[in-house]
């Protein structure tokens, strides 16, 4: 046989195999559908409006895709956003989008740096946070990213 008689027939069989297979858009699951959708948002800013905003995004997010079965949503908050979620100071809106999320299953991190930073304790931050996995939240963000978290930054 001829190397240009084997290619075609290889070239043949695989134009087939992809016809049975159809479309790969038809093949597409769901992110939900193969586990829950992974996702990460990110708060760094001194803007309340924007940390507000953040937290209605979150909790719509939830909603959207069904609840909390269905998707897992860290917030990772660092630098100057870290006074927006100290317990004394915390906006009564921002506070009650905060708990909200947390009741809908919200893992909340704040930075390990940003609170030596700042001199603020994790006690003084709002009940739902935790200290984040890694000391630095930029590292802990990549982390999160590279285990396939979707990164969304209001």
């Amino acid at each position: 046989m001829s190397k240009s008689f084997i290619l075609r027939g290889l070239f043949v069989c695989a134009v087939m195999a992809s016809l049975l297979a159809g479309p790969a858009w038809l093949q597409a699951e769901e992110p939900h559908a193969q586990g829950k959708v992974k996702v990460l948002y990110h708060v760094d800013g001194k803007d309340p409006e924007v940390a507000k905003y953040a937290l209605a995004l979150i909790n719509k997010h939830i909603d959207a895709e069904g609840g909390p079965d269905k998707i897992d949503v860290e917030l990772v908050v660092h630098g100057p956003a870290l006074v927006l979620f100290e317990q004394d100071k915390m906006d009564p809106e921002l506070k009650t989008r905060f708990d909200q999320a947390i009741d809908k299953g919200l893992h909340a991190e704040m930075c390990q740096i940003s609170m030596k930073l700042y001199g603020t304790p994790l006690e003084k931050i709002a009940k739902g946070f935790v200290a984040t996995l890694h000391p630095v939240a930029v590292k802990r963000i990549a982390d999160l990213q590279r285990q396939g978290y979707i990164y969304i930054k209001p």
